[in-house]
């Protein structure tokens, strides 16, 4: 799942390629995708794309006054095309393909899918808060009003709350999800089981500074890249995310992984839980 530094790197390659150009049609090819129904897609056609930014996880392309948000779930990816076809996509479950936007130039943006889990949504609105997931937002951890103050009330506020779900929920903290709240836990060297509101003054600057570095570092190895790109360099930088059973890059030790239903967590024992594994998730504790 795009995440907060690929999200970044995203608008900014995205901007670079449709500042100034003219938005000629949006063919979509999964009708799940599309969210909203006024103003309707059609409004669209022969806007001009003022700019391209991000909220959180989501993407937002500017467009003579109306917003095309787009939030590309655990699967959806943009693919840059030179030249699109002529034809337009035909509604099929076997292919990727959610959403074309052809640009006056002939080329375009294809949205797409993969599996068959459709979770990728597509919103036309005139304000980005029309969109409940971005109007629900928390705080994003990139902007210079994101103090250690804010943490702190954001920590105490969570209490009992276990870390690594307190960084990953979109209404506390805008844009981590699961694959960079692994990196941060391991970064400040805490178990993700540790409860939020029980950090002293000493873990909570380590977190503070593991989250702005660790995302801030990703940002800017990530500026700059062409979206083809972004999903080897985020995999070849992670130490513990999908890294089950290799060694932690730190101290040697073997990466573990709890499962979910539908996600996992990986962390390194020595660095982050003292040296034992995690119990399972039900448990909620280390097992003894």
């Amino acid at each position: 799942m795009p995440e907060l530094p690929e999200v970044e790197a995203l608008a900014l390659d995205l901007k670079g390629r449709l500042q100034d150009r003219a938005i000629v049609k949006v063919h979509i090819a999964a009708f799940s995708a599309l969210k909203t129904f006024d103003p309707p897609l059609s409004a669209l056609e022969g806007t001009l794309v003022d700019d391209v930014t991000r909220h959180g996880k989501f993407l937002d392309i500017h467009a003579s006054g109306l917003h095309l948000c787009l939030h590309l779930a655990r699967a959806g990816w943009i693919r840059w095309r030179d030249e699109v076809p002529t034809i337009p996509p035909k509604p099929s479950t076997k292919n990727p393909l959610a959403v074309r936007i052809v640009l006056d130039n002939d080329a375009g943006l294809d949205i797409t899918e993969a599996g068959t889990k459709k979770s990728l949504a597509m919103y036309v609105v005139r304000d980005p808060l029309d969109v409940p997931g971005i109007a629900s937002l928390g705080p994003d951890p990139m902007v210079e009003s994101f103090t250690i103050d804010v943490l702190r009330e954001i920590l105490q506020r969570e209490g009992r709350k276990q870390l690594k779900g307190v960084l990953r929920h979109q209404g506390t903290i805008a844009g981590i999800g699961n694959a960079y709240s692994d990196e941060i836990l391991h970064a400040a060297r805490m178990s993700p089981y540790k409860p939020a509101g029980g950090l002293d003054d000493g873990e909570l600057e380590t977190l503070y500074a593991a989250i702005r570095d660790t995302l801030g570092a990703a940002v800017e190895r990530s500026r700059g890249l062409h979206a083809s790109e972004l999903k080897g360099e985020k995999k070849s930088n992670l130490a513990v995310h999908g890294r089950t059973g290799q060694a932690c890059p730190v101290c040697g030790d073997i990466v573990r992984e709890v499962s979910f239903a539908d996600s996992s967590l990986q962390y390194c024992p020595t660095c982050q839980t003292g040296g034992k594994p995690l119990a399972d998730r039900r448990m909620s504790k280390l097992l003894k």
